[in-house]
């Protein structure tokens, strides 16, 4: 059956971010005096919320609420100001939003990234596409791998689930799919192995943007 709704996750998906998160997460290190780290480091730090990515690049002994809130504080205002400084959207993937736009798709983001900085980045990046939903991380909505964000927007786009597919770079997101009771594709460009994708069995595995676009006619 054709896939009448994609829901995309954002981070490692649709933009590569790391850049961006890593540079705004070591200045907040950084001020609160602990220890910073490359860039390498921050693909195995996030996709959890921002949060979980604050206590996975404080030190073992300092991982404590306190602390987390503290690099919060210094991150955000950083954040919020310099998110698209170095970020930009992964090879073919404006292309495929405007191609499945144009053939009828409906799009959806289903994000762990606060939601103030996921609305800023898809009318940044993507301003000429329509999305029907555009979630991020939202007060009092648990994040992925929990199915809420995908109910959320089910109760706004009502398809049939055999006619949605979720598409994600993460273990969290093969999750989030097989959680909703919806099809998924994870994508071997982001952040995350193709190893852990494939621990959670998902529909699809592709390399490249266009291969999203054959699976989604059939």
């Amino acid at each position: 059956m054709s896939k009448h709704l994609a829901i995309f996750d954002l981070d490692g998906t649709l933009l590569n971010t790391i850049a961006d998160l890593a540079t705004a997460t070591n200045q907040a290190l950084e001020a609160c005096g602990f220890p910073t780290h490359p860039i390498s480091a921050y693909p195995m730090f996030v996709g959890n919320g921002i949060n979980k990515l604050f206590e996975r690049a404080l030190p073992a002994e300092a991982r404590t609420e306190e602390n987390v809130m503290r690099i919060r504080a210094q991150f955000l205002p950083y954040y919020d100001e310099h998110n698209a400084d170095l970020s930009m959207p992964y090879p073919g993937i404006p292309q495929l939003l405007e191609h499945l736009q144009a053939t009828g798709v409906q799009l959806a983001v289903a994000s762990n990234k606060y939601q103030r900085a996921t609305e800023k980045l898809i009318r940044h990046y993507f301003p000429s596409i329509r999305f029907a939903a555009i979630f991020g991380q939202r007060e009092g909505i648990p994040v992925k791998p929990h199915p809420q964000v995908v109910e959320d927007i089910l109760a706004l786009v009502p398809v049939h689930k055999d006619e949605v597919i979720y598409i994600g770079d993460s273990g969290v997101d093969m999750q989030t799919a097989l959680n909703a009771g919806v099809g998924s594709i994870g994508v071997t460009w982001g952040f995350r192995p193709k190893e852990e994708l494939l621990q959670y069995s998902p529909t699809h595995l592709v390399n490249s943007a266009e291969e999203i676009s054959y699976i989604l006619k059939q």
